[in-house]
């Protein structure tokens, strides 16, 4: 593998550097990449091999899946079933932004994130380097940039430091979020409950959800759980046809990020990005 960081702070390196980053993606390869927290480590969503790479990559097991990055709120509805007005709420308040919800997870994905239980956790990131990536990539798995256990990389020469030669392009954007700062995480929502449940408080606290969501819970409380109608239940032939239709679901996702890059290259300048939650 060859690895080589490119300065984005540059015009010209940051050009080039989304244009590597875009081809090792494709190669189901690992990038670095900056967010609003701290910096990440991503790789193709919908490859379990770059998947692998990722956790391998961090020492983290499959018991610690990654959340998944998406490059507005409209890709939401081609990963996630049952998104409620609730849920959808926030996410329009929040995205871009420091917030993470979790959702059953699009039944007809060929994807394997690591042992999810049949969720994802997703986020439209507040950083544009992210965001412009995102925009060309398609929803990328990211985790931060960083071996576990150890301290969350906030320069891509940090995560280099910790990820060395196991990662394919590094993207420096500057500190993040600034220097002498220490990265706030996002705020994790479950909203595979009746309710939501917030499960860890980072940048968006509990007072300012409920205010907004007040039959929100907090972490001490354990909703009552339920089933989407529309997940694939557990007979060979409804998964082997679940199994076919998984083209037309990630032809949906592709589309909306194609849409996007029309957006962004017709408008740019006004999206906004964010980061992966801290491991």
């Amino acid at each position: 593998m060859s690895t080589t960081s490119y300065n984005c702070t540059n015009e010209a390196q940051r050009a080039e550097g989304l244009a590597h980053a875009q081809k090792a993606i494709a190669a189901k390869q690992v990038i670095v990449m900056p967010t609003d927290t701290v910096y990440g480590i991503a790789a193709d969503a919908f490859s379990p091999q770059a998947v692998a790479t990722l956790l391998a990559a961090k020492g983290r097991g499959r018991n610690m899946p990654p959340p998944v990055l998406i490059p507005r709120i409209g890709t939401m509805e081609g990963l996630a079933v049952e998104i409620s007005d609730d849920a959808r709420k926030l996410a329009e308040k929040y995205w871009p932004g420091p917030l993470t919800l979790i959702f059953h997870a699009q039944p007809t994905l060929t994807w394997d994130l690591g042992d999810t239980v049949g969720t994802v956790a997703l986020r439209v990131p507040d950083d544009q380097l992210a965001l412009d990536l995102l925009t060309i990539t398609g929803p990328l798995a990211v985790s931060s940039a960083n071996r576990t256990g150890q301290a969350a990389a906030q320069t891509a020469s940090e995560a280099r430091t910790q990820l060395a030669e196991s990662v394919e392009v590094y993207l420096e954007g500057g500190f993040r979020p600034l220097e002498g700062t220490d990265g706030t995480p996002s705020t994790i929502v479950d909203a595979t409950g009746l309710r939501l449940r917030v499960v860890r408080e980072g940048a968006v606290s509990l007072e300012e959800i409920q205010r907004m969501i007040p039959s929100a819970l907090g972490a001490d409380v354990e909703p009552e759980m339920w089933s989407p109608v529309n997940l694939v239940k557990n007979d060979p032939v409804e998964a082997a046809e679940a199994a076919g239709e998984a083209v037309p679901a990630i032809d949906l996702v592709k589309k909306d990020a194609a849409e996007a890059a029309t957006t962004a290259a017709g408008d740019a300048g006004d999206t906004k990005d964010s980061a992966d939650a801290k491991s």
